[in-house]
């Protein structure tokens, strides 16, 4: 699409992709072509979305949008779009058939998120294995430092430094793990089957093999037919006794029930999760009666400032390469 006419384009935001965030992206990636931004602040799960998202569509030719519902009513009323970005690595707010149907390419932003990810999986193994969140309860809640600090062997948490640590994936989260458990100087192991060439850490043939040798297992492997459910009772019978498990990457690669039987059981020691099964968690789950065995947070993994920016940076790379008449690089339809 070479012209100069303005592009028009809807940026419809939520709290953690601002509007205003993309509208920068855009103007600096075509400062050389005019361009007109209408902002949307979208409420994720508003039940009226919809509607605010067709009236921002109204002669827009672009869509850049983080979770708007993108349905095939809202491409309905929207003749003039001609390109959906999603600011996420997958589009699940989209309805792929409909805007193929529509003539609308839609393109994704990966890989955004995935330093942030990394750095929080880091977090909620040291706040696993080191005990934090019970430390803080402890001094916090219940007055415990009225003296001296003593800890005993029992509840202290093992160091990082020499610590089998074994990784299911090694994407561009999991390899950015492994590179910083280097440097906390963990013997890293890796099993990725799908994978070539070098990683950090020792290659690992088999999960079971994985499981057998590790103290600490991350998951980032991705959510499949075939790694749903990947980590169940068996798997966690494999590992050591008093082992750790930490999951930042999607809730349903692990049997949470599993999961909650072995920390009963005290086959594992402690948990860390940030991704859910069912989301949001459900009041009734059980893995709420485990703290603080088990570290809980709410998918903040690739909740930082630097990961909104760069999703809004993808998606406007993209915004570009449409504009430029080249093929984009992330496209999905």
């Amino acid at each position: 699409m070479e012209s100069t006419d303005p592009v028009r384009v809807a940026a419809a935001g939520d709290r953690f992709v601002v509007p205003s965030l993309i509208t920068a992206a855009i103007h600096h990636e075509m400062d050389e072509h005019p361009c007109e931004v209408r902002e949307l602040a979208l409420a994720e799960g508003a039940g009226d979305a919809e509607e605010e998202l067709i009236k921002a569509l109204a002669d827009a030719e672009v869509l850049v949008t983080r979770g708007g519902p993108v349905t095939e009513r809202v491409l309905a009323a929207a003749p003039e779009l001609r390109l959906v970005v999603v600011c996420r690595g997958g589009p699940v707010n989209v309805d792929l058939d409909a805007a193929k149907a529509h003539g609308v390419r839609v393109c994704r932003a990966p890989g955004g998120e995935a330093a942030a990810t990394a750095e929080f999986t880091l977090g909620l193994m040291l706040a696993a294995l080191r005990r934090i969140p019970e430390a803080h309860a402890f001094l916090t809640r219940q007055g415990g430092w009225q003296g001296p600090a003593s800890p005993t062997y029992e509840h202290a948490g093992p160091e990082l430094e020499d610590l089998p640590v074994g990784l299911i994936g090694h994407g561009a989260v999991g390899s950015r793990v492994a590179r910083a458990l280097c440097a906390f100087g963990a013997r890293v192991m890796v099993y990725d089957p799908y994978v070539r060439g070098e990683v950090h850490g020792l290659r690992i043939g088999s999960l079971d093999d994985l499981l057998r040798r590790s103290r600490v297992i991350t998951l980032h492997a991705p959510l499949t037919s075939g790694t749903r459910g990947l980590i169940g009772a068996r798997e966690l019978a494999v590992l050591p006794r008093g082992a750790v498990v930490v999951n930042a990457a999607d809730g349903e690669l692990l049997d949470e029930d599993a999961l909650c039987d072995a920390l009963e059981s005290g086959q594992l020691s402690a948990a860390a999760l940030d991704t859910y099964a069912h989301e949001p968690l459900p009041p009734d789950s059980r893995l709420l009666a485990l703290a603080p065995r088990l570290v809980l947070t709410p998918r903040l993994g690739g909740s930082s400032r630097a990961a909104a920016e760069k999703a809004a940076g993808i998606a406007a790379e993209e915004v570009g390469r449409w504009v430029r008449g080249e093929p984009p690089a992330h496209s999905l339809a």
